[in-house]
């Protein structure tokens, strides 16, 4: 049986990370059980904790660990469940337990290790995403370069899989994870049938249509911020980096390094992911179509429009109001 080993987060621990793997895997040894397996091929099934159980959500709710880490000598597969977004820096202290134990079961014992969305945070904390793929939530990418730059960050990927080690992005997309775990380790057949019983939309690829790019403005460099704001501000203007450098009176060469410094991004990327968000935010709820739209934000080449627009949103912007406008109305399918 492979041995798997959910973690379960002190006190800030996202309680569907916790639930749902356990829930996908319970569901495919009983479709194994059903279809006649090896009892090898099952999943043994296990919350691991630093402490027998915590409380979660103001005491709402509260989980039941069956282990601690201590008891678990040798593990197939550890998964790190997200922690909450606005407790990173806290969950990572009060976790930092796991660490040691991860790192030792993945080095010593040969173990996989996946994360769910924020789990990404402890994750990359043991060291072991170096230089490797790494998939989070949309909300926490700015703060996860601050703290690991040595980390290939993937703004698109709902899933990264590299060695054994594996990634999901925001939210509810780890169900694509447990979809390509349950795939790989137990065939296509039952990954099928787990996403037809959990409706779980497989193979998804891509995360960048929920993005919402908000900028990064905690920072201390004040002309660099003005320039965020004018940026913003001036949404309908084809704004260039060198004028923008001019404006705030520092070099060009000055002005892109403190501005990727402050923001994660070039001044050409910051223009460009602004102008796509107030573009999105149209599709979204105007019935303007793309072309004055595409105006309204700046751009002149319908060509160029839509290259950006894939590239930051990963689908075209036709393709997007079809899919977010709630006032087209579409014709039933009989």
């Amino acid at each position: 049986m492979k041995h798997v080993s959910i973690l379960v987060p002190k006190n800030n621990a996202i309680l569907s990370n916790v639930v749902g793997p356990f829930k996908v895997f319970s569901a495919a040894n009983e479709f194994l059980k059903q279809t006649g397996r090896r009892p090898t091929d099952f999943f043994d099934i296990h919350l691991v904790g630093l402490q027998k159980s915590t409380v979660l959500y103001d005491g709402f709710f509260s989980i039941h660990c069956d282990a601690t880490i201590d008891k678990i000598k040798k593990t197939d597969l550890i998964l790190i469940p997200a922690v909450k977004p606005d407790k990173i820096l806290e969950s990572l202290d009060e976790n930092n337990g796991f660490i040691p134990w991860i790192r030792k079961q993945r080095n010593q014992n040969d173990a996989e290790v996946g994360s769910m969305c924020m789990g990404a945070f402890i994750l990359a904390k043991t060291g072991l995403v170096d230089g490797k793929q790494c998939a989070t939530h949309w909300a926490g990418m700015e703060l996860f370069k601050q703290l690991y730059p040595q980390v290939n960050l993937t703004s698109n990927k709902i899933v990264t899989d590299e060695n054994g080690i594996y990634t999901s992005g925001g939210a509810y997309s780890f169900l694509n994870l447990m979809m390509h775990l349950v795939e790989k380790y137990c065939g296509r057949e039952v990954a099928i049938y787990l996403s037809k019983l959990f409706e779980i939309e497989i193979d998804r690829k891509d995360q960048n249509q929920f993005a919402i790019f908000q900028g990064q403005k905690n920072h201390e460099d004040k002309a660099i911020k003005e320039a965020q704001v004018f940026i913003e501000d001036n949404v309908a203007e084809k704004i260039s980096v060198e004028k923008l450098a001019e404006k705030y009176a520092i070099s060009r060469r000055n002005f892109v390094r403190r501005f990727k410094k402050a923001t994660q991004n070039t001044p050409l990327e910051y223009i460009q992911r602004v102008k796509i968000e107030a573009a999105k935010k149209s599709l979204e709820s105007t019935q303007r179509n793309v072309n004055e739209i595409m105006y309204q934000v700046g751009y002149a080449d319908q060509k160029a429009f839509r290259t950006i627009f894939k590239k930051y949103v990963g689908l075209s912007p036709i393709a997007y109001k079809g899919k977010y406008n709630k006032s087209i109305t579409r014709p039933l399918d009989f």
